[in-house]
């Protein structure tokens, strides 16, 4: 036992060099960029552009949704149902992504997401029928789904030491993604004659991420950073193995702080979802312009883009994460309260208060990274939590919109999403205790 835990250690105080990568001097006494500082700026290149491609495939599409309705023939149920397609797919297909990554490695999977996603958002506006559009979305979302996964386990497995700031750079870009689609989809389409063009339009920013992933697809994951620490040394050393990269599976649902940290994944997954497909008829019942309405959701997703940053690295710092959860959490139930008494009056504070509360996604993701010790354990808590919390949020949206018809207003639906933000903090500071899933499995 003893000796398992030496090696699981060197392994882990190896990690860190081996992502960070060094520059040496040559000769002439200048400095040179190793192998393994090249790599590390690929892989930062590649992960931004992963993140940026893992949500326009979605509010793309919420944002000229009419058209595509009237293009296609689709009836309004169909249309619905779009709505809950997403986390059906992040569930489904999420769960699949720490096994393929075992078995072909984390760059190959995240470089086929890439591709999968670049098919899709290429077929779908031209597939012609409303099976064939989605089909080629469901395609599109599976790219998403395991690339949604394995962000934090590429993040753990070769930033060990920066899991917060880079955890913070991706959920920046992820953010930035979901603004930018939302804003410019309508204008692209009018730009590009049409929304078949500015649906498809999104596909060239998808082939671009699947560029850094080329050199970095490899069969077994674990031989890169062995690989490229022979490169810096100038010699051919050895494959340093990973001892907890090839470990048995955790029994994942032993762990109590898997499970709250699940819940919690999806219940805020539930208020985001919410907040992006009911927000702004919300403030057009309240008399707000309906192009005012669409700015204020937008200024609610921008919120996200800076303080994706900022939440991980405060988070990755602390031992415990529940303050960070309570604050996000008081900010979401003001938000609601305040759209249940003044809607109209205060509706820019309302918008702000929402953004930030929305940033819980960012905080779940550096959880994840932070409650497990390995790699390989990250890679099952992600796909755990993901997938359980995608299944999770799935009725949220719908159920909002009953209570909305049967109800004749605002307030039993306002209610029901203050009401979930109590159980989404109560879980978020179980989740955020410091402890790993690991421990907790082997009870």
């Amino acid at each position: 036992m003893a000796s398992e835990e030496t090696g699981t250690v060197a392994a882990r105080t190896e990690e860190p060099r081996t992502a960070r990568g060094t520059d040496e001097r040559g000769k002439d006494g200048q400095e040179t960029a190793s192998p393994r500082a090249w790599m590390t700026r690929l892989l930062v290149v590649g992960i931004v552009l992963s993140a940026l491609n893992l949500r326009p495939a979605i509010t793309s599409l919420g944002a000229l949704l009419e058209e595509v309705r009237d293009g296609l023939g689709m009836s309004g149920s169909v249309a619905g149902l779009l709505t809950s397609v997403p986390p059906l797919c992040f569930a489904v297909f999420g769960a699949t992504a720490p096994r393929l990554a075992r078995r072909f490695g984390l760059g190959a999977v995240v470089c086929a997401g890439m591709t999968a996603i670049t098919a899709g958002l290429l077929i779908r506006p031209y597939a012609g029928s409303t099976p064939g559009f989605l089909a080629a979305s469901a395609l599109a979302l599976m790219g998403i789904a395991v690339s949604n996964v394995l962000m934090p386990v590429i993040v753990k497995r070769w930033f060990p030491d920066r899991v917060g700031s880079m955890t913070g750079l991706y959920s920046m870009a992820l953010a930035a993604g979901t603004a930018v689609a939302a804003a410019v989809a309508v204008p692209l389409a009018h730009a590009l004659g049409g929304w078949q063009p500015g649906l498809a339009i999104w596909a060239a920013l998808a082939g671009a991420a699947i560029l850094p992933w080329l050199p970095l697809v490899r069969k077994r994951e674990e031989g890169a950073g062995a690989r490229a620490g022979a490169g810096a040394a100038g010699g051919a050393a050895p494959k340093v193995p990973d001892p907890a990269a090839h470990q048995a599976p955790l029994r994942i649902t032993r762990s109590r702080t898997a499970w709250a940290l699940a819940v919690f994944f999806g219940l805020q997954a539930t208020g985001a979802y919410i907040t992006m497909g009911w927000m702004p008829q919300i403030f057009r019942d309240a008399g707000v312009p309906a192009s005012t309405a669409g700015v204020l959701l937008a200024v609610t997703m921008v919120m996200g883009v800076p303080l994706a940053f900022v939440i991980p690295r405060v988070a990755a710092r602390l031992p415990h994460q529940g303050p960070i959860v309570l604050t996000l959490g008081a900010c979401g139930l003001a938000g609601y309260a305040g759209l249940y008494l003044a809607p109209a009056a205060g509706a820019w504070a309302w918008a702000l208060l929402l953004g930030v509360s929305n940033c819980a996604f960012p905080l779940a993701l550096t959880m994840v990274g932070m409650r497990a010790r390995s790699g390989p354990g990250v890679a099952q808590l992600s796909a755990f939590a993901q997938s359980t919390g995608y299944l999770i949020s799935i009725p949220g949206p719908l159920l909002v919109g009953v209570l909305y018809q049967r109800s004749g207003g605002w307030g039993v639906p306002l209610a029901l999403m203050a009401g979930l933000m109590v159980p989404q903090m109560v879980v978020g500071v179980l989740a955020g205790r410091d402890r790993t899933v690991e421990d907790e499995a082997a009870r």
